[in-house]
Formats: C-alpha cells, sequence, structure tokens
C-alpha cells in the first residue's frame, strides 16, 4: 500500500523540483504513513560527492561525529557539513572508492549507515509523514530535473530511518529506487548476495533491488538493461521506480498486479501509484493512462525519450 512519485522536468535542469514532489507526497499520505523520503536529482556539486551518513542510535550525536570525523581521515577530505537530526551530510573529495570509502565507515554492528552518495543525488529520509522532510531538510527549497519519492506502511518489518526509502544503489554513486509491492524471493537474493560478503541494512524486502541494480550495473549491464532483467529475477508482484542524474523510469511485475498511471506531456513527465499525486502538483494537462506494452520504460534526462520494452 505505499505511495510512490516520481517526476521529470523536460525544460529545465532547474525546476521546483522539490516543491513538486512534495505535493505529489503529500498526497500520497494516506498510503504510508509510517516514513517518507526523496531522491531528488539537479546539478552537479561542483565541491563534492553529497554524502548522508546515518548516526549510531542511542548513542551521544556529538560522540558519534567525533567517531565519524576519525574514520573519514584518509578516506576523504570534506568541505561541508552539517547535521540534520540522527544524520550528518557531507560533501567529500574521496580518495576511496566507493565500497572502502563505505566499509571503512560502516564497521560491523557500529550503528554507522551510509545513506547515500553522489554529485547529482540529495536523498532525504524521515519516518512520520512527508511534511517531516520539509520541515528538517528543506526539500521544498531543492531546485533540479527530476527525482523520486516514496510513502510507506510497514507491513513487514519495522519503522526506522534504515527501513526507510528511497534506497541508494550501494556502490554505485547516485542511483536510488522506491518501491511499491512485495519481492517475494527476497530471502532468496538476499542470501545469494550476503554470501558475496554485500550488507543490508534492513529487513526491508525494497532493499534488494537497489542491490540488485547495482551489482548488475557492476557486470557492465546498462540500466535498461539491468531494469529488464530484474523482471525476470524479481518474484511477485510490485512497481518501483529508478532514477540517476541521466535517466528516470518504472518497472512493474509482467502481470502489472500494482498500479501504475502516467501522465506525460512535451513539457514533463510524471509517474504515482494514485492520479491525485499528478493532479495536486502538477493540474489537470496531459492523459492519464496505466502502462500497456510496457513493463519497464525509461526517459533520458535532457533529451528525447528512450523506450524499452521487455
Amino acid at each position: 500500500m505505499c505511495g510512490i512519485a516520481g517526476y521529470l522536468d523536460k525544460r529545465t535542469p532547474n525546476a521546483p523540483l522539490g516543491q513538486t514532489m512534495l505535493v505529489m507526497l503529500n498526497s500520497l499520505g494516506q498510503r504510508g504513513p509510517d516514513s517518507a523520503g526523496m531522491a531528488l536529482f539537479g546539478p552537479a556539486n561542483p565541491f563534492g560527492e553529497v554524502c548522508l551518513i546515518k548516526l549510531p542510535e542511542r548513542q551521544d550525536p556529538d560522540a558519534a561525529e567525533r567517531r565519524l570525523t576519525e574514520r573519514l581521515q584518509g578516506l576523504a577530505t570534506v568541505s561541508e557539513r552539517r547535521r540534520i537530526g540522527d544524520v550528518v551530510r557531507l560533501v567529500v573529495d574521496r580518495s576511496a572508492g566507493v565500497r572502502d570509502f563505505c566499509s571503512a565507515i560502516e564497521r560491523r554492528d557500529d550503528g554507522f549507515e551510509v545513506l547515500s552518495l553522489g554529485r547529482s543525488i540529495e536523498l532525504s529520509k524521515q519516518v512520520g509523514e512527508p511534511g517531516n522532510l520539509d520541515r528538517t531538510f528543506d526539500v521544498s527549497a531543492f531546485r533540479g530535473s527530476h527525482g523520486i519519492g516514496h510513502t510507506r506502511l510497514s507491513t513487514e518489518s519495522k519503522v526506522d530511518l534504515s527501513h526507510s526509502q528511497p534506497f541508494w544503489a550501494r556502490g554505485i554513486p547516485d542511483l536510488a529506487t522506491v518501491h511499491n509491492g512485495h519481492i517475494t524471493n527476497y530471502d532468496r537474493l538476499r542470501r545469494i548476495y550476503e554470501q558475496r560478503g554485500l550488507r543490508f541494512f534492513s529487513e526491508n524486502d525494497s532493499e534488494v533491488i537497489a542491490v540488485y541494480l547495482a551489482d548488475q550495473l557492476d557486470k557492465g549491464l546498462s540500466l535498461g538493461d539491468a531494469v529488464a532483467q530484474s523482471l525476470d529475477d524479481f518474484d511477485g508482484s510490485f512497481s518501483y521506480l529508478v532514477a540517476t542524474p541521466s535517466e528516470f523510469g518504472y518497472a512493474r511485475d509482467p502481470f502489472a498486479l500494482k498500479p501504475m498511471i502516467i501522465v506525460e506531456t512535451p513539457d514533463y513527465v510524471a509517474v504515482a501509484n494514485e492520479e491525485i499525486a499528478i493532479r495536486s502538483a502538477l493540474g489537470p494537462a496531459g492523459v492519464a493512462r496505466e502502462p500497456s506494452g510496457h513493463v519497464y520504460r525509461l526517459w533520458k534526462v535532457g533529451s528525447e525519450v528512450a523506450d524499452a520494452a521487455a
């Protein structure tokens, strides 16, 4: 019953993206009151990668942040730092690879978690309704080209920051996903990845989507090919959105068991699992439709639409 929404502005890389996404998520609030989040994409940060790190729970945040500073030594140069509730937002110039960087911060059972990393992505998520995101992260001020968002109803796992969405595709900067539904072979996929040394931070089946896509990209697949392959490798009833700095799109199970509404005009593409989210943010223009003949589709950001059918 979770709410998912996405928006791509075809006109400008500097649209009022945060405002649009916030209205969309507020309209989906009844589908998921437990937590909300967004992954927003704009121009690349000229000073480095934006990194969001969750601090350990039930520990003194000042002491935790001092430990984090020690761990960053030799890994990255920090040009900006801001603590936002129980997370720290950094702008870093890494000297270590992505996985080495994350492993050095996320020592086993230590409580630190890298929530996102990339030059173009600003990921924010929080327990509670979507309005909390604006009060804490000031998301309505963000300007960019495209984004994805999520409101969560917890059905099988606990309510906390680690279980909230979007999920970052660990190991691949600037890639995030949001999901509605159930990946019923999640446990098997998770065991395969854990046997290869990959780490999970939740019991949420949605987390495996981002891990899966990162793994496929590591193998040399394009994002389109990775999304297409996921439709064969995932079981269940599901729909998910994916975004990178250059691509934005959706996938749904081949039986189309989860709703997916799309409105596309010459100015924008909007996707959600309820039409009210699109109309509340963008008005009556454009025909709302459920996709047919496609079980996934990707749009190229800043260029002509690119279709992909499985």
